[in-house]
Order: C-alpha cells, then structure tokens, then sequence
C-alpha cells in the first residue's frame, strides 16, 4: 500500500480530475478498502479541500468551489501543458497577454522547486501566423459576456462595427442593435468569432468578436437550434470559402499523387486524402479557381495525375505554358 502522504496526493489528483467519484472506484484505482478511502478523504478536508459525499447507488466524492483556494496540485503533465498555455496567450487574440504572465508567475512560485524547474526550461516563444493585416484584439470583458451568453442560452443584444465606415449620408444614422441566439464561441486564424442565430434575419451568422459591443441586460432564454452540418469546425470553414452559398469551393477536383497519403495529409488542409499504396495517393481538393486549384497541387514535388474534371487538365496545360514562357523571359499573353 503506498505511504499515506502519497495515497493523499494520488487521491486529491484523481478528485481534480472529474467531477463525481464513486467511492468503489476511487478504492480500486488507489488499491485500498473503501474505509482507507473514506479516511483519506476527512484527511484532505482537514487540509481546507471542501470535498462533498454524495449518496445513491453509486455514492462518492465530490471535489467541490470554496471560500478559500487550497493548494492546487499539479501533476508533470499538467506542469508542462500549463505553461505551454500561459506562454502561448499572446496568439490568441483575447488581450490577456498580461494576465497570463502574472498567472505564470503566480503559479510558478507555489510549485516545488522540482516542477520549477522543468517549467523554467521550457522557454516558448509563441509567433503566430504572418499576415497581411494585425489580427485584431478583444477585450477580455468582451470574451467574457459572450461567453456567458452562450453558457446562459439568453438572447444577445449588441452593436455591430460595420467592416467599413458608413457613407457620409449615413454617417448619423442610429441602426437599431442586433439580437441573435448565440451558439458558439470560436477562434479562427488569430481571430474570435460568434456563431449565432440572428434573429431578425433568420438565419445562421457568423460575427467578429473584435466588432461586438454587448448591450445589457441579455434577452430570454432559447432553445438551442442545431447547426447545419452539426459540426462546428466544418461549418465555420464553409463559411469562409466560396461565395456560392453551398459552402463549398467553387473549384474542386481529384488527381492521384507519387507521394504516400501520410506526407500530403501534413500539407492538405481541408482536402480529402486517400491512400493507394506505399507511395500513392489520391487527392480531393478544392479552391476559388481552376488555375488556383491546379498551382496548389502543383506545389508537391512529384508526378501528378489528373482523374477530372476536364477544367483542371486545361488549368495544368494554362500554367505549364505561362511557367514554360516565364522559364524563357517570354512576355505572357493577356487574355
């Protein structure tokens, strides 16, 4: 049986871990009797943790919110995902770049010097994305509105910053705020977005967190709606493509490629991927464009296979004359 100090950890760990515990299970997990459980639990509230037993057919413990915080345990893993969050918060676009170095801090100095250490030496410098524009940054006190919103399930009020400025016509003209059901909280590329149900068009819209001024108080309570595709990610990326409204590239085609599947799932974003042998693949992708299309496939170096459509093979015959007219410092037609 492990010694009683380290049973108390293993056991306080366990309680961080998940919300309910049944007592048989915590016994079998710590490989000790149901009363050794029971002990090691009064042990811990006389530490300050406010752990609450719960009864029913399968009665246990609870790790419950207190007055007063008690010591936090953190375990190596737990150490290290914990600073590799807190150092990369300058990429998220939520203005808490300050906070989450006191946070680091905070919590650097309550740890053994053990733990210290390996957080020490994990130095990461978080660089996001270039671009061509800064992403924009959200007040925290933003983030934290629309959060609560989506966990309430109540109406959103808010202003909307139009992407640009008004005609000096309108200039004073006083638009009415927006309501919409909000669903979702989501960052996208550097960027926070709310997916929500706008209610005076009816339909599902996607808002700039960065452009949202809240109105208070919030609307009723609703009844969550079902996303189309039911898929957060997906439906958010349907978003950004084409504009023909199916959510899908204008341009999609299909080639098989000399490269194993492994080594085009890396560089393939949102294209679907097929394995045809050691060294062969097949390739589904789209984009805005036929010449797009076929300049993106074009940038894995290896032999390239066009199953369809015919679009595609005359895109690949365009570039191949332009690339063969670039190679000669030949003029390019204008169409």
């Amino acid at each position: 049986m492990p010694k009683t100090s380290a049973r108390l950890l293993a056991l306080l760990s366990l309680l961080q871990a998940r919300r309910d515990w049944p007592g048989a299970l915590l016994a079998e997990r710590l490989e000790v009797s149901p009363r050794t459980v029971r002990r090691d639990v009064d042990r811990l509230r006389e530490l300050g943790y406010p752990i609450v037993a719960f009864k029913g057919p399968d009665g246990g413990y609870r790790l419950d919110a207190g007055t007063q915080l008690p010591p936090l345990l953190f375990d190596d893993e737990q150490a290290v995902a914990l600073a590799v969050a807190l150092q990369s918060a300058t990429t998220t676009g939520a203005g808490i770049e300050e906070a989450a170095a006191r946070a680091l801090a905070t919590v650097r100095q309550v740890m053994p010097a053990r733990l210290r250490r390996r957080i020490d030496t994990l130095q990461v410098t978080a660089v996001d994305q270039p671009a061509t524009r800064p992403n924009p940054q959200v007040d925290s006190s933003v983030l934290m509105a629309l959060s609560a919103a989506v966990h309430a399930r109540e109406v959103l009020r808010f202003d909307y910053t139009p992407a640009s400025p008004p005609e000096a016509d309108d200039a004073g003209v006083q638009t009415p705020p927006r309501r919409a059901q909000p669903h979702h909280l989501v960052t996208w590329g550097g960027r926070w977005y709310l997916i929500a149900w706008d209610l005076d068009r009816e339909d599902w819209r996607t808002f700039r967190a960065d452009r949202i001024i809240p109105r208070t108080p919030n609307g009723p309570r609703f009844a969550l709606r079902e996303l189309p595709g039911g898929d957060v990610a997906a439906f958010l990326a349907g978003r950004f493509r084409g504009s023909n409204g199916s959510g899908d590239w204008p341009c999609r085609g299909e080639v098989i490629l000399g490269l194993p599947a492994a080594t085009v799932s890396r560089y393939t974003r949102d294209g679907v991927v097929e394995e045809l042998g050691p060294k062969r693949c097949r390739l589904l992708l789209g984009s805005w464009s036929w010449p797009g299309l076929a300049a993106a496939i074009g940038r894995f170096d290896t032999d390239i296979e066009v199953v369809g459509p015919s679009e595609l093979k005359r895109a690949f015959a365009h570039l191949a004359r332009r690339y063969a007219k670039a190679a000669t410092d030949a003029p390019v037609d204008r169409p």
